[in-house]
């Protein structure tokens, strides 16, 4: 997958996300109506403002004289099972955020979950130690916790078919080569997957937020989808590491 429709399906992901959680927020305000007549209005001049610069750059990498359109096929539309599941889990860390965290607080099953992703994940322990000491959870420890649990999930079902996805990127190479080229690409997506590693994983980008940002609007967006989408960077990090290599046609 090329940068630009990687960072388009990032950006189209937290817009939405982020519009979610204010919707579902904004149903519980005295004037619910205007409240989501301006949420949607903010997620799509967002939206746009965001595709409009990634746009431009995928709009580089093409043939001269070509457009976008014309280069656009039916199979860019498809989602493959990879992003099925992607999406699937998604709206699980929502619904979980949302509706069940708050009624799963205390209960075995939730206190078990805490308990193994902080055991495995640092950055887990992070937000369990911030909103600790904020005196502030409502489920939002183990909402975090789930969308740990299901990046999980995600990185080793898509590492078992790395190989596959791999050889499709080679071909797909060949039709659409990328602006950046092979290597420069993969550095690219490296980079940023040790980044969010960083931030995410160990818990640098947590101890940032104070106690209002951490379960404010982008707490919830960071929590709910931030191990997801970084699970998502990590595969698609090591896809083009491996389609460089010439097994990756086997």
């Amino acid at each position: 997958m090329g940068v630009a429709r990687l960072l388009a399906k990032g950006w189209v992901l937290v817009c939405l996300y982020a519009g979610a959680h204010a919707l579902a927020f904004g149903l519980g305000t005295a004037t619910p109506a205007l409240s989501m007549l301006q949420i949607v209005v903010c997620v799509l001049l967002f939206a746009a403002m965001g595709l409009l610069f990634i746009g431009g750059y995928g709009a580089s990498a093409g043939a001269v004289g070509s457009t976008i359109l014309s280069r656009l096929r039916p199979r860019h539309l498809t989602p493959g099972f990879n992003e099925l599941v992607f999406m699937v889990f998604v709206l699980a860390s929502f619904l979980v955020q949302v509706s069940y965290a708050p009624d799963l607080l205390g209960t075995p099953v939730g206190d078990a979950l805490e308990g193994a992703i902080g055991f495995a994940v640092p950055g887990q322990r992070a937000v369990t130690d911030i909103l600790s000491a904020c005196t502030v959870d409502g489920g939002r420890i183990l909402a975090s916790a789930f969308a740990w649990f299901l990046a999980l999930i995600f990185l080793a079902s898509a590492l078992s078919r790395i190989r596959l996805s791999a050889g499709l990127l080679r071909l797909e190479r060949k039709e659409r080569p990328e602006a950046l080229g092979p290597a420069m690409h993969t550095l690219v997506l490296g980079i940023a997957a040790v980044i969010g590693i960083q931030f995410l994983y160990v818990g640098t980008g947590y101890t940032l937020l104070d106690c209002t940002g951490l379960t404010g609007l982008q707490g919830q967006v960071l929590t709910g989808i931030g191990p997801l989408m970084l699970s998502y960077l990590i595969v698609a990090a090591l896809t083009s590491l491996l389609a460089l290599s010439p097994e990756a046609k086997q």
